[in-house]
C-alpha cells in the first residue's frame, strides 16, 4: 500500500476497463436503521473514508462535482488514496470521468496555468497516466511542466502565486502545495527527477525562508515588492498566521521529503524548517479540542474558531513526519490528539451521508477579522480532501479501519 507522499502510484491496470472485482464489504455505505435523526447524535461509519467518498459520489456526478480547480483536485486525490486501499473500481472510474472532461484524445487541455492554484489538479493527470498508460495524460501534465519554464519568479527564483498584477511578486504558503507535490510526482512518473526534485526543494526552501517567523509558524503570504495592501512595509509579510495556508505548506514539505533522495542538498534546510514548524504547530494546538484555530496563534481572541481542514492537514503532516523520523516521535501524540478532534466534526446525517463541518471556504490574504469572518462550510472540498488524506494515513499506520 502506498505511503502518502512517496511514489504515488504502483500498479498499472492495462486498458483501464475499470471492471475489476470490487471489494463488496467496502463499496457500499451501509447505514443502520437507527442512524442519526435530527436532534440526535449521529452514529459512526465503519470506515469514514469510504463513507465520505460514497456520500460525495451520491451527491455529485463527475460532471457536476465542479470544474478544473484545486479544491476538486485535492478531494479527488484523497479519493484516489481510498481507491488504492480498497481497490473499488468505481472510485477510479469517477476520477477518470472527471478528468476526461478537460483532456481530449490528443492530450489537449484548455488551461493556461497562469497561477499556481490551477496546477494542483495536475496530480490527477499523473496518477491517471500511471493507472491507464494513456499517453494523453502525460501530454496534458507536460503542459504544466513546460509552463514553469516561463512562469514568473521573484529574484530568488520563487514562483509568484499568480501572474496577474494583483499577485505579482507574492508568495502565498498555499502555493507550496499547489505545485510542488505535482512536480515530484511528475518527475518520478516521467523520468524527470533531476529537474523536478531540484525545483520543488528550491521552492519550499524559498517559501519557508520568507514566510517562517520566530514562533515557527508561517505567515500567510509575502510580497517582495511590499506593495500589496496587506504587506508590512519593512518585511513584506502578511499580518496573520492563517491555519490552512500553514497546513498546505506542511503537507507539501512532507510529500517532497518523502519523494526526494536523502542526498538532496536542500534536505537539511527543509528538515530544519519542518521541525521549527512542528514546534509552532504543537505550541498552538487547542488543549480542549485537539484542533487548531482559524488564526492559529490567537485562539483566545473574540470570534476565533477551530477549523477542520487545517486540523486535518496538521494531523496528517505530523503523523507522517513522526513516522518517517523527520520530527521527534512525540509528535505522533500531537497528531493522534488532532485526529480525535477532527473525528468529532464528522457524522452521518439522517440521509445516511456524511457531514464534515467547520471548514473555511476559499480565502485570500487578509486581516484577523477577515479570517474569523469566513464562512464555516459543511462538506467543502478543502475539508473533504484534507480529511481523506489524514484518515488514510491513520488507517495505514494504526492498521485498522476508522
Amino acid at each position: 500500500m502506498r505511503r502518502p507522499g512517496k511514489r504515488i502510484l504502483r500498479s498499472r491496470r492495462p486498458g483501464v476497463a475499470l471492471t475489476a472485482v470490487v471489494c463488496a464489504a467496502l463499496t457500499a455505505l451501509t447505514v443502520p436503521a437507527s442512524a442519526a435523526r435530527p436532534g440526535r447524535a449521529a452514529k459512526a461509519a465503519a470506515d469514514w473514508s469510504v463513507a465520505v467518498v460514497d456520500s460525495t459520489i451520491a451527491r455529485d456526478t463527475p460532471s457536476k462535482i465542479g470544474g478544473w480547480s484545486y479544491p476538486v483536485g485535492l478531494y479527488l486525490y484523497g479519493q484516489y488514496l481510498v481507491y488504492q486501499r480498497t481497490h473499488n473500481a468505481k472510485y477510479l472510474s469517477y476520477i477518470k470521468s472527471w478528468a476526461d472532461r478537460f483532456v481530449d484524445a490528443k492530450g489537449n487541455i484548455g488551461q493556461s496555468f497562469d497561477n499556481l492554484d490551477s496546477m494542483q489538479a495536475g496530480r490527477i493527470l499523473v496518477l491517471l497516466h500511471h493507472e491507464t498508460g494513456e499517453a494523453r495524460y502525460q501530454t496534458a501534465a507536460a503542459k504544466i511542466r513546460n509552463r514553469l519554464k516561463t512562469y514568473p519568479r521573484n529574484s530568488d527564483g520563487a514562483f509568484w502565486h499568480g501572474t496577474s498584477s494583483s499577485r505579482a511578486h507574492q508568495l502565498w504558503a498555499d502555493g507550496a502545495y499547489m505545485v510542488n507535490p505535482f512536480l515530484v510526482e511528475y518527475g518520478k512518473e516521467f523520468g524527470d527527477t533531476a529537474y523536478t526534485d531540484d525545483e520543488a526543494t528550491k521552492q519550499l526552501v524559498a517559501y519557508g525562508t520568507h514566510l517562517q517567523v520566530s514562533n515557527g509558524l508561517l505567515r500567510h503570504a509575502y510580497d517582495e515588492s511590499k506593495k500589496a495592501s496587506w504587506a508590512d512595509s519593512k518585511t513584506g509579510l502578511a499580518p496573520e498566521h492563517w491555519c490552512r495556508a500553514i497546513g498546505w505548506y506542511a503537507m507539501a514539505t512532507v510529500n517532497v521529503l518523502d519523494a526526494v533522495p536523502a542526498t538532496n542538498a536542500r534536505r537539511p534546510q527543509l528538515l530544519t524548517i519542518l521541525r521549527d514548524l512542528a514546534a509552532g504547530i504543537e505550541r498552538y494546538q487547542d488543549p480542549a479540542t485537539g484542533r487548531w484555530f482559524q488564526v492559529v496563534d490567537k485562539g483566545s481572541q473574540s470570534g476565533n474558531w477551530t477549523e477542520t481542514s487545517c486540523s486535518s492537514m496538521f494531523a496528517f503532516a505530523l503523523s507522517r513526519a513522526a513516522e518517517q523520523g523527520y520530527v521527534d516521535a512525540h509528535y505522533k501524540t500531537v497528531a493522534d490528539r488532532a485526529y480525535q478532534g477532527v473525528l468529532k466534526k464528522i457524522s452521518l446525517g439522517s440521509d445516511g451521508r456524511t457531514n464534515l463541518t467547520d471548514i473555511s471556504v476559499g480565502t485570500n490574504v487578509g486581516s484577523y477579522s477577515y479570517y474569523v469572518g469566513r464562512t464555516r462550510a459543511t462538506n467543502d472540498f478543502h475539508g473533504l480532501g484534507a480529511f481523506l488524506i489524514m484518515n488514510e494515513q491513520f488507517i495505514r499506520t494504526e492498521g485498522a479501519t476508522r
